[in-house]
C-alpha cells in the first residue's frame, strides 16, 4: 500500500526502516500509551517480520509507515486493524516521533487513511480506542471528526492494571 497526502507518503514498512522505527518507538516516556515499546533492534525486526503482508486481510493488523514525501524522513506509523466477519470495520492507532508532534502530521496521515478506507475500500465504520489520560489523542480524534461513543471504566487489563478506555468512531456516511 502506498498513499500520498499533501506532505506525506504512507507506505509499507521494510526491514530497512528498523533503526528509524526503533528511534521513536523505544522512547518509553513519549510512548507511555502504546502497547509496544521495543527494547532492541531485534524487537523491531520481529515486529516488521510479523507485520501482515496482506493489506485488508480480515482479523489482522497492518502497520504503515508515515514518511515525509520530500525528505523521506520517518515520522511515525499507523496501525490498521481490519475486523468483523464482513470485513467492513476498522480500528486505527497512530504513533508519531515526538519531534514531529504538534505539526499536523497525525491529522493529515489519519485523514488520508480514512479517505482511502471509506472511499476506496468502502468500509462502513472506523473506530479508535484511546486512553482517557491521552489528552492529545482525544483532541485529535475530535478534531478529525470522530464521535465519542463511550467511556468504559476499568474495561481493559493493560500493563497489569485495569484501565479506562474511550471509544471513538466514525461512519462512512458521516465522512466529508
Amino acid at each position: 500500500m502506498q498513499l500520498y497526502t499533501e506532505r506525506l507518503l504512507l507506505r509499507e514498512i521494510t526491514i530497512d526502516d528498523k533503526q528509524a522505527i526503533f528511534d521513536y518507538r523505544s522512547d518509553a516516556q513519549a510512548n507511555k500509551f502504546q502497547n509496544w515499546i521495543p527494547e532492541t533492534l531485534e524487537d523491531v525486526e520481529s515486529f516488521i517480520q510479523r507485520n501482515n503482508k496482506e493489506f485488508n486481510k480480515p482479523e489482522s493488523w497492518y502497520q504503515v509507515l508515515i514518511t515525509d514525501k520530500e525528505t523521506k524522513a520517518v515520522i511515525g506509523d499507523v496501525g490498521i486493524h481490519f475486523f468483523g466477519s464482513e470485513n467492513l470495520q476498522v480500528e486505527l492507532g497512530i504513533t508519531l516521533n515526538k519531534k514531529y508532534q504538534g505539526k499536523g502530521y497525525a491529522s493529515e496521515a489519519l485523514k488520508g487513511v480514512i479517505d482511502f478506507l471509506f472511499n476506496v475500500l468502502k468500509k462502513h465504520r472506523i473506530m479508535a480506542s484511546v486512553d482517557p489520560e491521552n489528552i492529545d489523542s482525544l483532541n485529535l480524534m475530535e478534531r478529525i471528526g470522530f464521535r465519542k461513543e463511550g467511556h468504559f471504566v476499568k474495561s481493559l487489563f493493560w500493563k497489569n492494571n485495569w484501565v479506562d478506555d474511550v471509544i471513538y468512531a466514525l461512519l462512512q456516511e458521516d465522512w466529508k
